[in-house]
């Protein structure tokens, strides 16, 4: 049986509850329309969690993490950037608007965990 490695709880956590939040965000601001005071303070709380998130990524994962976190990135500004063309082309709009908000906002979490993680390297790496 493999022991389970502790180090990284927190981070863990952090990551598991802003995804799933990421997610019912997006749903509640399909369903429920955007309400601009509920849909500041969520986003907000996504981008706290990503900080505490990228705060606890341990050194040995940075460059998976930031190989895994930049890929995320860039798919989805792709996705987003693919939503809104075929909402325009194709007409499909509940389904891209849910894409999309949800890629956007794992944008929220990924984009400040990937700058905590990547500051942290360059300070490490000056520090050597």
């Amino acid at each position: 049986m493999p022991i389970k490695s502790r180090e990284n709880l927190v981070g863990a956590y952090a990551f598991l509850v802003s995804i799933i939040l990421a997610v019912v965000v997006a749903a509640i601001t399909i369903f429920l329309g955007p309400s601009e005071s509920v849909s500041r303070i969520l986003t907000s709380l996504l981008a706290i969690l990503g900080l505490v998130a990228g705060y606890f990524v341990p050194e040995k994962d940075v460059q998976t993490f930031l190989f895994a976190a930049v890929s995320l990135v860039f798919v989805c500004f792709a996705g987003l950037q693919g939503g809104f063309l075929s909402a325009a082309v194709l007409g499909v709009v509940s389904m891209s608007k849910l894409l999309t908000n949800i890629f956007g906002a794992l944008m929220f979490i990924f984009i400040p965990a990937t700058i905590v993680v990547a500051l942290k390297t360059v300070f490490s790496l000056a520090q050597t």
